[in-house]
């Protein structure tokens, strides 16, 4: 153990449709060597003991029975439930995958309530404190009610725990938002009789605890347009033209709730997923919805052209690799009868929420990490491949890292190195002595440059941070009914010298560090402990939200400097120079290139905005420009073999935020506006960087992310 590795005083569903057993093609643990990555980082030979999806992947992703689709993450793996009958005995099968795209089923997962209700819909699990809670809609369709259920594993058997939350006549498609300061929201849908467009609508309720609501509903979003019709004169209620908005998701971005939901009738053509909007979650207003039907289509629908039936009920999740979110739902498949799985990518461009789909077409698969170990494959001594152990006892055991001594310091690097990355993992512990302690270290080689604890006996954790010539440490409060023992979620986000940690998808803390840090830790200080779910993904995400924090502090680097400013969540140029342009790095092999522009609309008629999606050290690559061409728009592509032009859509707007996506793999560069593959060039196959340009104008660029795709994701 290095000397001083540790200071001592830093502490509607089909019942009766039957699904074949689908097998899951899981890709055996293997532990091949992992070289280190400098920088320019190469992530093209790194290695993952996830399951190695290759190539594209078509939708349906699984073509049998889901619907009401929920995915939950848990330690690195994926639960998918859906409103299907009774099977085995039980209700909502469940089926298991490692990449979102090859599923597993397994059995029936709820144990019927007593009494004859023989509707069971949209149930969604949230895993809190070591338990998963399942909530779901039961009753004859008529009457519906929302109660929960508790299971000590993902895929159950889930047991009602006697809670009734709701007190409406119909309740249904409970959603369980948690807010940044760790306040829950429950959302539902409920009938609105004596709205001016009767049918059904969303209402939000605060959570007292897990079992209990507040009791004060207060209405989202309840239908106002034509497209929300479900039936223009519905018997079952009176002949009356009926109304659907149901099937509530909520995120939240940049300090905005979004709400998406489904509306209107799955048989029509104007079906779909929409979202609402709101800053303020305890509004008593409706939140302003973003899609009339007419103007403004919902981001996903019925798409005969494409052969996509009714999508729609979705839930979102983070991909592999902990970076991209996907859009899960489910549509219908015309010859099975079937609601069946899909998902596509879902990002933002500006506050436009959208969704790259729905696909019918060949998809690049999700990308996984760079590295990751699930730990499925039993090892005595260490760890094994991808990792360097100084300390302790460490072992491999139903699927955690166990390091079980009690005596002394520990800690396992993963070997992968790199100044830009994401990691998550799960860690408890398992015995602690007086000063005991567990969590994560970022390391600048071999030494510590910060560590994130968790310290059970204080009831608290603790950020110790390397400053020039000695240590501070900040304590950090947690939950009061927080258990060390159960599996928390760890997220550590390293962007150069920025850090942000979140603890169970809140965030606990972010700053800055004075040495890079390059490597990642599981540590341990008098303490056992298991970590499971280990995934780092080569790569960084700036949003421009952090106060304070100006380019330069991001690694933004400019000749122009003074002209880049971060304002309004934004990267912002507003300078005078005929040119100007912005880069960041580190240089990397393979990558994605996602990010959101918008010219000042001043500057329409002659200003213009571009790209640098593959830059070389010495500021030479292919540039992308987005130019006027009379009425209309175009992308150039200007490089040392002349210029190419690709059309873009008569109705783009270059005023408003443009989400744009270039994925530069085998010397191969593939343009993306959207969910619209524009075209491919020919780029180095050396590393490169990105960049940002703007040329006699001033524009804004509100996301930028970089993520490497390994070897492992081709």
């Amino acid at each position: 153990m290095p000397k001083g590795f540790w200071l001592n005083d830093i502490r509607a569903a089909n019942p009766h449709a039957r699904t074949q057993e689908v097998p899951c093609h899981f890709v055996p643990t293997f532990h091949s060597h992992i070289p280190e990555m400098m920088d320019p980082i190469d992530t093209t030979n790194s290695s993952t003991n996830a399951l190695a999806t290759r190539g594209p992947f078509l939708n349906p992703v699984y073509d049998h029975s889901c619907p009401d689709p929920f995915v939950l993450k848990y330690r690195g793996e994926y639960w998918a439930y859906g409103s299907n009958g009774l099977w085995d005995g039980r209700y909502f099968r469940v089926l298991h995958s490692r990449d979102l795209v090859h599923w597993r089923e397994l059995t029936g997962t709820l144990v019927p309530i007593p009494g004859d209700s023989p509707e069971y819909w949209a149930p969604e699990v949230t895993y809190d404190k070591g338990r998963f809670y399942l909530y779901y809609s039961v009753g004859d369709e008529e009457h519906m009610q929302m109660r929960v259920a508790v299971a000590d594993a993902p895929a159950g058997p889930f047991i009602d725990s006697g809670h009734r939350l709701t007190t409406e006549k119909f309740a249904i498609d409970g959603h369980v938002f948690t807010d940044d300061d760790g306040a829950r929201y429950f959302f539902y849908a409920v009938d609105f009789l004596e709205h001016s467009h009767i049918g059904t609508g969303t209402v939000r309720d605060r959570m007292l605890d897990l079992f209990t609501l507040e009791g004060k509903p207060r209405p989202v979003t309840r239908a106002q347009f034509d497209w929300q019709v479900y039936d223009p004169q519905r018997a079952e209620k009176g002949g009356v033209r009926w109304h659907t908005v149901e099937g509530p998701f909520v995120l939240k971005r940049k300090g905005i709730y979004y709400q998406m939901f489904s509306g209107g009738n799955w048989k029509n053509v104007t079906y779909g997923v929409s979202y609402a909007r709101t800053d303020d979650i305890e509004t008593n207003d409706e939140w302003a919805q973003a899609c009339d039907g007419d103007r403004v289509l919902p981001i996903l629908r019925t798409r005969p052209d494409k052969e996509v039936i009714g999508p729609g009920h979705n839930s979102v999740v983070r991909g592999p690799d902990n970076m991209q979110l996907y859009c899960v739902y489910h549509r219908w498949n015309q010859v099975t009868r079937q609601r069946v799985l899909a998902i596509d990518p879902l990002e933002w461009a500006g506050d436009r929420l959208i969704v790259l789909g729905p696909s019918s077409t060949p998809q690049p698969a999700p990308l996984l990490p760079t590295f990751a170990d699930s730990f499925d494959e039993a090892r005595a001594n260490g760890l094994g491949a991808g990792w360097s152990c100084d300390g302790g006892g460490w072992s491999v055991r139903e699927g955690a890292a166990i390091q079980q001594s009690l005596e002394s310091d520990a800690m396992a690097r993963c070997i992968t190195r790199a100044t830009h990355f994401v990691c998550e993992v799960n860690l408890r512990a398992l015995e602690f002595g007086e000063n005991g302690a567990f969590g994560v270290a970022l390391n600048a080689d071999e030494k510590s440059t910060l560590r994130f604890t968790i310290n059970p006996m204080r009831g608290d954790a603790a950020i110790a941070r390397q400053n020039e010539n000695s240590w501070t440490e900040q304590a950090l409060a947690l939950p009061r009914d927080f258990d060390p023992r159960v599996f928390h979620l760890v997220r550590v986000e390293v962007d150069g010298l920025r850090v942000r940690v979140r603890l169970d998808g809140v965030t606990s803390w972010r700053g800055a560090l004075v040495t890079q840090a390059t490597r990642v830790g599981l540590i341990t200080h008098n303490a056992a402990a298991a970590f499971a779910g280990f995934a780092l993904t080569v790569g960084w995400e700036d949003q421009f939200d952090v106060p304070e924090v100006q380019p330069a502090d991001l690694r933004w680097h400019s000749d122009d400097s003074a002209a880049w400013r971060i304002r309004d969540q934004q990267l912002m140029y507003a300078g005078a120079r005929a040119e100007s342009l912005i880069r960041k790095g580190p240089s990397l092999q393979s990558y994605l290139f996602v990010v959101n522009a918008r010219l000042d609309p001043r500057y329409l008629q002659s200003g213009e905005y571009g790209f640098y999606p593959a830059l070389g050290d010495d500021d030479t690559g292919p540039l992308l420009r987005v130019q006027r061409a009379g009425d209309t728009w175009e992308l150039v592509c200007r490089d040392s073999s002349g210029a190419r032009k690709f059309s873009l859509p008569e109705n783009f707007d270059p005023s408003i935020y443009q989400h744009w996506r270039f994925r530069k793999e085998d010397g191969r560069l593939t343009i993306q506006l959207e969910e619209e593959q524009l075209g491919e060039i020919a780029v180095s196959r050396e590393p490169t960087r990105v960049g940002l340009y703007v040329h006699t104008a001033r524009a804004a660029f509100d996301l930028v992310r970089v993520t490497a795709i390994s070897d492992a994701s081709r």
